[in-house]
């Protein structure tokens, strides 16, 4: 929120209460939060049906994350590590 993001171009997976507080997006996350959907995903994964590409930034590198984000080329999941 510090950044100026707009809550509707944010979006929390694990966050719920930044939901309430910010009106921050979690799209996804409380329809796929069930047993049968993460085992079926966890298979994909597995078996190399699906591939989740991720980018990781040291929480340091949180302005170059986000230029990346914001150039709307990338593919895949961009995570910040503290």
């Amino acid at each position: 929120m510090e950044l100026g993001v707009a809550p509707s171009r944010t979006q929390t997976i694990v966050d719920f209460e930044a939901r309430q507080l910010y009106g921050v997006k979690s799209d996804g996350s409380f329809t796929a939060r069930n047993a049968p959907v993460l085992a079926e995903l966890a298979e994909l994964v597995s078996s190399g049906a699906l591939e989740v590409p991720v980018t990781a930034f040291p929480l340091s590198q949180v302005r170059e994350a986000y230029a990346l984000l914001e150039r709307r080329h990338t593919r895949g999941k961009i995570v910040l590590i503290p």
